[in-house]
């Protein structure tokens, strides 16, 4: 979120049948977590954004080191910090934020917390050093992203390791701006590098990137879900469905699939 500080919004809370949600001056979600089940990931878009695991052979889960741009509620990270045990870092620039996800949200200690902006610290960061980066960085309105250029996209590619480095981003499918930004990661990644899935109701696409990943077949994905499911199914990731929501970039076609049109990977 590149903004100043004097131009961060209020951070409120809000709870309803059991889930607590973060809010950015505005009545908009920006996060949730089911009060008495800390590690479910509540949100279907997020659940999505971890479908990046899809594209890790199975032994090698929790492998490497993960980092989220923009903590919101911070499911991402507990799911990385203690269901996957990776070593994690969460870049967010509103401290606010921070200190809520401490006292309301469960903040793994054992997490590394950046206060700061999430462009600077890419520009710094070692480049090849991340196996899972996911990023979730709108504004108050959650109108679009905060960081969406291609410069953006090019240095998250330069963090990720390079046999099988992922990438992962909250976009709107509903959005006019979706074309634009995944012809933006595809300029940055390449196109037989990224995918989209489906978009939620709301209209949440996450799009998915890899650098130097090797897409196995149909048997090896379906192999791979059913081990996800059966490690982290009740924390909420449906890795099977996530099989008919993937489909492949098309730089002809760059419009999302509506919300009934589940494709299977190529």
């Amino acid at each position: 979120m590149n903004r100043t500080a004097q131009a961060l919004p209020e951070v409120t809370l809000s709870e309803s049948d059991g889930v607590r949600y973060l809010h950015l001056g505005s009545p908009w979600i920006q996060g949730a977590m089911r009060i008495r089940k800390p590690q479910h990931v509540e949100l279907v878009y997020v659940q999505r954004m971890l479908a990046s695991l899809l594209w890790l052979p199975a032994a090698e889960l929790g492998a490497g080191r993960a980092v989220q741009l923009g903590l919101g509620a911070g499911a991402i990270t507990r799911f990385t910090a203690r269901a996957l045990r990776m070593p994690t870092t969460v870049v967010e620039i509103n401290r606010e934020v921070v200190e809520i996800n401490a006292r309301w949200f469960h903040l793994p200690r054992e997490a590394e917390v950046v206060v700061g902006d999430a462009a600077d610290w890419l520009a710094q960061a070692e480049p090849a050093s991340v196996r899972l980066l996911h990023v979730d960085l709108y504004d108050q309105d959650a109108a679009a992203p905060v960081l969406d250029d291609a410069p953006f996209y090019a240095a998250c590619r330069r963090v990720l390791e390079r046999t099988g480095g992922l990438f992962s981003v909250n976009l709107f499918g509903r959005h006019a701006s979706f074309s634009r930004s995944i012809s933006l990661v595809a300029e940055a990644f390449g196109a037989d590098q990224v995918w989209s899935l489906t978009p939620t109701r709301e209209g949440n696409a996450v799009v998915v990137a890899g650098r130097g990943v090797l897409v196995p077949g149909r048997d090896e994905l379906v192999a791979r879900a059913e081990a996800i499911e059966q490690r982290f199914g009740a924390l909420g990731l449906p890795a099977r469905k996530w099989l008919r929501m993937v489909r492949p970039h098309s730089p002809i076609d760059t419009s999302p699939p509506r919300p009934h049109d589940e494709r299977p990977p190529a």
